[in-house]
């Protein structure tokens, strides 16, 4: 007779013929998430994710509905006149005033911007435009898969991807996901195409799995330009600066700051040197939305007109950006075309700032007494309403019921009195420390309930966030704070980046509020300005400064003057580590460097997805080389398993020695007898028991205990003596 060895009592899986088009499809879907998420992520940010999820849910749908009855130049005339039609639509929501300016060569200009970095949330209208182009390519993409023209369903789905990959907007999971998706229907499709098997299926798997190792690996590569912030070195996203007014800001987990001297400001008043204000909160970070436009000499000041203070910054470094005190009204010293001026009313440079380089700016900052501000209103412009109250979809509810809880604790009835409630909440109720861990989701939340320390990137956002879900306008703004002051000049450090939050009064404009907790910023900054001097890094000092202490700065209340709040808690400059440089916790009683009482450090998202896909390769690599087959055999050789009734123990023990001696010496023939193999590969007498005990429970009268026991015995004999290291079992 002969025994199945294969798949005998479900040892090893029986072989499953794959449906390919299922996994084409299933490719489709992966590429189609991968750039979908990203235009929902607009939308969740911006508005109208409810509607996003339908145009895409019900786009890929119409596919698949007509994808055998419409011909393919229909189907690419719709999805061309879909799109062309969704731009339109976006051209009309511009404001009048806007569209009034757009001109052929500044769409150009704009279609340029967004293929070398602009990202879509920058875009004033990024919802009207995420809902104008998406159905087009995923409409396409799923009709051209349903069709079975899989490699141009890729291109056309590849194109929407890279469209976000050039814009900045994919992530490095996005991106390697569409590339997954992207070979998987090409390679699945192949398949269903020309016909396949199941082993091609796993090689395929390996090939993919390698790529996004591979992909993972060239991605880690840090890039190589310093600032004033640096994310902690055990970092694996290299380095970067919140303060260069770059287009956005992502909130990171633990920082170091540099000692390092930026630039001076000769000023008769201390300020906080703006470098950047956003609007657009992602959830985890901020983006710039709006383009710049050039200099024309003279900028707007806020409504109330505010105390004229004119300001020289000289660079002892190179700048990113051109800091000056809120609200920059003129600019001298510099060619006005060097000169950008944000929508949010800031200003930058259009080349960098070299050391030495000086300028001036003649601001505008406001002074409005703190009893004054109590009493404005809500009669705010319509832009600013609409603009500086946006939140994400997905902002936890919790987060507008935490706000709601604390204003009315403080019995807040104005929107200033809410930002001063905010402000004070956030600065008693959480500790300041340069060392965290970047929470997952939602930044304000995780803060609010979730962390108990963080720096001014954390406390910032979070009062915005707060504020926002009161209704009142409010925005995220990056700089440094005042710095050491000597004579009229201030001398600021790296360690001076800082970052705070302007929240807007009717009457007065946008009025600074600061709701990090000053003492441990005073603290941090003296240890670590100390400990670098005493270190002698260089760059730390100008001829005018040593080792003075540096004089504190306001920064709490209303304004960028010192003569503003007469309530103002007295401070000096902003963040810093402390000691070598290594990122230490800092408390309301100084320097406390971390402890391990938080509990273990779980792998964030990104690492799980990475090595849940090398553990997919893992498998499939095990499955196409058998290495899973023969580990699944050896166990089952080497173990005799559950005593049953004697007849079955004596099958099963020939089983195993018939397995051995295919393995060792040759496989059975077909039509050869298990009497006829056992006599041609061995002459060992347990063998022959064996056989014996199996021909008599097979064909005879049955077996006692005692003869299955035996056989059983003798297999394991046979096991142990034929497995032995200079006789391994498997060739």
């Amino acid at each position: 007779m002969s025994v199945d060895l294969a798949d005998r009592d479900g040892v090893l899986p029986v072989a499953l013929t794959p449906d390919f088009r299922l996994g084409a499809l299933g490719a489709v879907l992966l590429l189609t998430a991968s750039y979908g998420g990203i235009l929902y992520h607009v939308t969740d940010v911006v508005g109208g994710s409810r509607l996003m999820l339908a145009v895409l849910v019900g786009s890929a749908s119409l596919a698949v509905a007509v994808g055998r009855v419409l011909r393919v130049r229909t189907a690419l005339f719709l999805s061309l006149l879909a799109l062309g039609g969704g731009i339109a639509v976006y051209f009309l929501s511009v404001p009048a005033t806007q569209r009034a300016l757009i001109s052929p060569a500044r769409l150009a200009a704009d279609a340029v911007a967004l293929l070398t970095g602009l990202s879509v949330l920058r875009l004033t209208q990024a919802n009207v435009w995420a809902l104008s182009v998406a159905p087009a390519p995923v409409f396409l993409s799923w009709y051209l898969a349903v069709r079975r023209r899989y490699v141009w369903s890729v291109v056309v789905g590849g194109a929407a991807l890279s469209l976000f990959v050039l814009t900045g907007d994919a992530g490095t999971l996005t991106t390697l996901a569409g590339v997954v998706g992207a070979a998987g229907v090409v390679g699945f499709g192949t398949l269903d195409r020309h016909g396949g098997t199941a082993a091609q299926v796993d090689t395929l798997l390996v090939l993919l799995v390698a790529m996004v190792v591979v992909a993972a690996t060239l991605s880690m590569a840090p890039t190589a330009r310093s600032g004033p912030v640096l994310p902690d070195r055990t970092s694996p996203t290299g380095v970067a600066s919140f303060v260069d007014s770059g287009d956005s800001v992502r909130v990171v987990g633990t920082i170091r700051l540099s000692p390092q001297v930026q630039f001076t400001v000769e000023s008769p008043a201390d300020a906080y040197w703006t470098t950047g204000t956003y609007d657009r909160y992602t959830g985890s970070g901020w983006v710039r939305s709006g383009d710049t436009d050039p200099y024309t000499d003279q900028l707007r000041g806020p409504p109330g007109g505010g105390r004229e203070l004119r300001q020289t910054v000289t660079a002892e470094t190179e700048l990113g950006a051109m800091p000056a005190a809120w609200r920059p009204t003129d600019v001298d010293g510099v060619r006005s075309n060097r000169v950008r001026v944000t929508t949010q009313g800031s200003i930058r440079p259009a080349t960098t700032i070299d050391p030495d380089e000086s300028y001036t700016v003649t601001s505008r900052v406001v002074d409005a007494p703190p009893a004054e501000l109590r009493t404005a209103g809500t009669d705010y412009p319509d832009d600013v309403a609409e603009r500086y109250t946006q939140l994400p979809a997905s902002t936890p509810d919790r987060v507008a019921e935490r706000a709601a809880n604390v204003t009315a604790e403080a019995d807040a009835e104005t929107p200033y009195e809410t930002a001063v409630a905010v402000e004070a909440y956030l600065e008693s109720t959480k500790r300041y420390s340069l060392t965290v861990e970047r929470p997952e989701g939602d930044v304000a939340d995780a803060f609010l309930f979730e962390m108990d320390a963080g720096y001014c990137t954390y406390y910032a956002t979070t009062m915005v966030t707060m504020l926002r879900a009161e209704g009142v306008p409010a925005r995220f703004v990056t700089g440094y704070t005042a710095g050491e002051r000597v004579d009229d000049e201030f001398v600021v450090r790296g360690l001076d980046s800082h970052a705070w939050v302007q929240v807007y009064v009717p009457d007065h404009g946008w009025v600074r509020f600061d709701p990090t907790p000053a003492a441990p910023r005073q603290s941090a900054e003296r240890a670590r300005l100390t400990d670098a001097r005493q270190r002698g890094e260089t760059g730390v000092d100008t001829e005018d400064t040593g080792a003075s202490t540096p004089t504190p700065t306001p920064t709490g209340g209303v304004g960028d003057g010192a003569d503003t709040d007469p309530d103002a808690t007295p401070t000096s400059t902003a963040n810093a580590s402390v000691g070598t440089g290594d990122p230490v916790a800092v408390g309301d009683t100084g320097p406390v460097t971390p402890t391990a009482d938080d509990g273990p450090e779980l792998p964030s998202t990104e690492a799980l997805a990475f090595w849940g896909v090398v553990l997919v390769g893992v498998g499939a690599a095990i499955r196409r080389t058998g290495a899973g087959r023969r580990a699944v055999r050896a166990v089952w050789l080497r173990r005799r398993g559950p005593r049953r009734d004697p007849d079955a123990d004596a099958v099963r023990a020939f089983e195993r020695l018939a397995y051995l001696l295919e393995r060792q010496e040759r496989t059975r023939r077909p039509g050869e007898t298990p009497r006829a193999y056992l006599r041609s590969v061995t002459d060992d007498d347990r063998a022959r028991r064996v056989l014996s005990a199996y021909e008599r429970a097979r064909y005879g009268d049955g077996v006692d205990r005692a003869t299955a026991d035996a056989a059983a015995d003798a297999v394991d004999e046979l096991v142990r003596e034929r497995t032995l290291p200079t006789r391994p079992f498997a060739r």
